[in-house]
């Protein structure tokens, strides 16, 4: 392995080198690189036992991954991973969480009406939290520049690909929803060119007709624009650029409310760029 770099102190750069180093960390390091980025306040929260538990790792292996990314231990890394969110300006969770318990209504429903809304709020809070301006501005002049954007979005990500297609379709921006109606994808995705762009959404356990409409996309040389859930997401990996987000969940069930934030935004810039451009 290459030499261990000085150990970040903020998060934002711990997060940039464990994406970094992950691909070339052993198989156990590299389990743990995947928890990590996906599961930040687990590791904030967690004690080596139960961390190591959720992450099907040894806790020896916490401590090897905590020196390989410069730390003395783990407890030196962890406290990167607190200090996250002790930063926070608004701690949306803490007051939805007091709200929830101070509502008189009982029924089932509401409760699960509430944890939905709970859901919702912090997946949109984290999203801005995290999501830098520049990154975004990017996307939109990435978006903006193509002559038809292509949207593939399978299973749970196919609302949010047909509400863009609808979205850029009524602000007068030429896109086609790759929806692989009657067995059509290949088709459908074969007049993409290089003056294009794929916009291509999915998040684990990631579609496999997404990713491999994306590969063959970047193989012909087609720009590819991924939204997705981490940095060590397969979908990345084909992508000039990918905008993360990280859908809290409510029993098992992840919201997407950032997501189509996300793509609320991305419609609306794209159109209002392309008309100043005009």
């Amino acid at each position: 392995m290459p030499d261990v770099p000085s150990a970040p102190r903020d998060f934002a750069a711990l997060k940039a080198l464990i994406a970094a180093r992950a691909p070339a960390l052993p198989r156990r390091l590299g389990q743990i690189a995947s928890f990590a980025l996906e599961y930040p306040d687990e590791i904030a929260f967690g004690t080596v036992a139960s961390i190591a538990g959720q992450a099907e790792v040894q806790p020896s292996a916490l401590v090897r991954f905590s020196q390989a990314m410069g730390y003395e231990g783990f407890s030196d890394m962890q406290e990167v991973f607190r200090a996250r969110l002790r930063d926070r300006v608004l701690n949306y969770g803490e007051r939805l969480q007091q709200l929830r318990e101070h509502a008189r209504e009982t029924s089932k429903s509401i409760v699960i009406f509430q944890g939905f809304c709970e859901t919702s709020a912090k997946s949109i809070a984290a999203l801005e939290e995290k999501l830098v301006a520049a990154d975004l501005d990017r996307a939109v002049a990435q978006l903006a520049a193509a002559e038809t954007i292509y949207l593939i979005g399978q299973r749970r990500s196919f609302p949010i690909a047909a509400y863009m297609a609808y979205a850029f379709g009524k602000l007068g921006v030429r896109a086609m929803l790759v929806d692989g109606v009657g067995g059509l994808a290949a088709e459908q995705l074969s007049f993409a060119t290089a003056q294009d762009v794929v916009l291509a959404i999915s998040f684990a356990p990631y579609a496999p007709e997404t990713l491999a409409m994306a590969r063959t996309a970047a193989a012909r040389k087609v720009p590819i624009l991924a939204i997705t859930d981490s940095p060590l997401s397969p979908l990345a990996q084909f992508a000039r650029q990918w905008i993360e987000i990280d859908e809290a969940d409510f029993e098992g069930f992840r919201s997407m409310a950032a997501t189509l934030t996300l793509a609320m935004t991305l419609a609306v810039a794209v159109a209002e760029r392309r008309q100043r451009q005009a």
